[in-house]
């Protein structure tokens, strides 16, 4: 083989090794956030302890804030209900760059879906951004703890950019009105590498 064909394969080599190299960094170099607990005055602390007991086993920067009061913007009387897009609003403007805050609550919250001005939900969050909120209010009280961190993570997912998936057993299947939490067992692998590149960590579950 002539030298210089060995040395233009070996260019290559090198060329192709760099460009890896250099993709395997671009998928970790996201800075690590931290993940702000907002509970409000109404959720019990065990709750929130269990909550953030399980968010630390898949991402271990969190801080528990104190527990604050609604918003008064935040209530619409008709309904008895607090509006989850005025509450994300509201966070969002007090979270900075860097950290991502979801807030905890045991009240009925809803939001606007189509044509239906007040729909009831079980969470909601910005995607992407830095403020979520997750509710207890409508899930089952014999596993309610289980049930209320799958409701955040998958809160928390959106702030990281995820979609709704397709994939039942995912944390971040659409509820499409219903409560299908007890069928959620993890993310799924799409969306866990999506969480894996931004730091996030699946050495416990």
């Amino acid at each position: 083989m002539k030298s210089s064909n060995l040395l233009f394969i070996l260019f290559c080599f090198a060329l192709i090794f760099a460009c890896s190299e250099k993709q395997q960094k671009k998928l970790g170099e996201g800075k690590a956030i931290t993940i702000l607990v907002q509970p409000f005055k109404d959720i019990k602390s065990e709750n929130v302890d269990f909550v953030v007991s399980e968010i630390k086993k898949v991402y271990p920067n969190v801080k528990v804030l104190k527990p604050i009061d609604f918003p008064e913007n935040t209530y619409y009387k008709p309904r008895n209900r607090y509006r989850a897009d005025s509450i994300i609003s509201f966070l969002n403007k007090k979270t900075e760059e860097n950290f991502v805050t979801i807030a905890l609550t045991s009240k009925d919250i809803s939001t606007a879906k189509g044509a239906i001005k007040d729909f009831g939900v079980m969470g909601l969050g910005y995607r992407p951004g830095k403020a979520c909120v997750a509710s207890s209010f409508r899930l089952n009280k014999k596993n309610l703890n289980e049930q209320f961190f799958k409701v955040a993570i998958h809160e928390l997912g959106h702030t990281q950019g995820l979609k709704h998936c397709p994939v039942k057993m995912c944390f971040m299947r659409d509820a499409e009105g219903k409560n299908p939490t007890n069928e959620e067992t993890d993310f799924c692998k799409k969306c866990k590498q999506v969480l894996i590149n931004k730091n996030w960590k699946f050495n416990s579950i």
